[in-house]
Parts: structure tokens; sequence; C-alpha cells
């Protein structure tokens, strides 16, 4: 009887696992606030397209004709940003994506790491990287003055390791080209935006850039 009374739990606990997995689109927005579906289609791929496309709409914004806000998706607004303007990721890096998530870009793609880990930034996390890893960025927009923004990095990811926050800005200088214009925090990256921008705000899987001029919530 003891024999069938285990079969019998173990029967059961495999009917339940089957049943909470076929009905997972009812329960798991519920736990987590997305649906499987919402989190595997957030990541959109970087392209050159995607970035000739955001910046159409930018400069669209830019005229005196234009629309007073304008929204982006991740990968019109990271293709733009860190391909053409920022080059925080090197042309030698691929499998490039962009994500909102929250009230957050998020920005990753498979690059060489192995000259950033020489230099001593990551300390220990150095040696258990190979030659080409994922980085992943996360962060948010902020309009400095006309003509200057900067994205600020909340967290950095290599692998699946988290780099201490304390590392970040040593590491956006081995990824950032050029001088850092005044006024640009440590852990951000610095971005020559329109004298027009005004704010950028970040959510419902978009990002909005609005103009000087006072534009309304859309």
């Amino acid at each position: 009887m003891g024999c069938f009374a285990r079969l019998g739990c173990l029967v059961m606990l495999v009917l339940l696992a089957v049943g909470g997995w076929l009905t997972r689109d009812r329960w798991l927005p519920k736990l987590t606030g997305r649906s499987p579906a919402t989190a595997a289609s957030a990541w959109q791929p970087l392209s050159p397209q995607a970035g000739i496309r955001g910046k159409r709409k930018i400069d669209e914004l830019s005229s005196t004709t234009g629309p007073v806000f304008t929204n982006l998706s991740a990968s019109e607004v990271a293709s733009y940003v860190f391909l053409s303007l920022a080059r925080a990721i090197p042309e030698s890096a691929d499998s490039g994506e962009a994500a909102v998530i929250g009230d957050a870009l998020f920005v990753r793609a498979v690059l060489p790491v192995r000259d950033i880990a020489g230099t001593g930034v990551l300390g220990p996390l150095g040696g258990l990287l190979n030659d080409r890893e994922r980085l992943q960025l996360g962060g948010t927009f902020h309009v400095i003055r006309p003509g200057l923004s900067e994205f600020q990095v909340r967290e950095i990811k290599l692998r699946d390791f988290k780099v201490p926050a304390g590392a970040i800005p040593r590491l956006l200088q081995q990824l950032s080209r050029g001088n850092r214009p005044e006024g640009v925090a440590p852990n951000a990256i610095p971005i020559t935006t329109s004298p027009n921008l005004a704010d950028v705000r970040i959510a419902n899987g978009r990002v909005t850039l609005y103009k000087t001029t006072g534009a309304p919530t859309p």
C-alpha cells in the first residue's frame, strides 16, 4: 500500500506540474506582470535600418513644424544612439538587441571583453570570462542642457555576472570614445542631442522624446 501511495503522490505531482505549465498564461502574468510572449518579444535587434528610422523621427521632432513629442521603439533609439552617436558598442560586436523593461532601456551585444578584463577594472570577474561575452547595459536618459544628454547606466552585466556599481564608471571609460563633456555623470555615456530636446521618458515598451515648447502627455 505504501508503494501505491507514493506512486499516486508522484502521479499527482506530475499532473499538477503539467496543469500549471498549460495554464501559465493565466497565473504567470500575475506573478511577474508580464506574459511569456511579452518577455520573449521584448528584445528587438539593433540595425542600421532601425537607426535610420529613429533618426528620421528625431529630425521630425526638431523641425519647427514637427510634432511636440515622438515615440521610438527600443530598437530605434538604441540603434541610433549606440551605433551612430555614442558608439559605445564597437564594430566587432554582434547580436545587438535592445528592450524597454519597466522604466529603463536595456542594450546587449556579444563583443570581445578580454581587452577590458586586461585593464583590471573587472577584478576577479575578468578571469572568469571568455574571449567574447554578452555585455548588457541598463539605464535611463537625462537631458543635461540644450544639445547634450546622457545615458545613465544603472547596471552592467557580463554574461550572467553583474558588475559592481563602483566599477561601472571605469568600465564605461573603456567603452566610450573621445572626451567627456562637463556635467556628464561618471556612470553615464554622453550623447549629443538636438537643442530642442527637453525630456526623455521610458515606459510601456517605448521611449518618448519631448520638445522644449512644452509637450502634452501622449
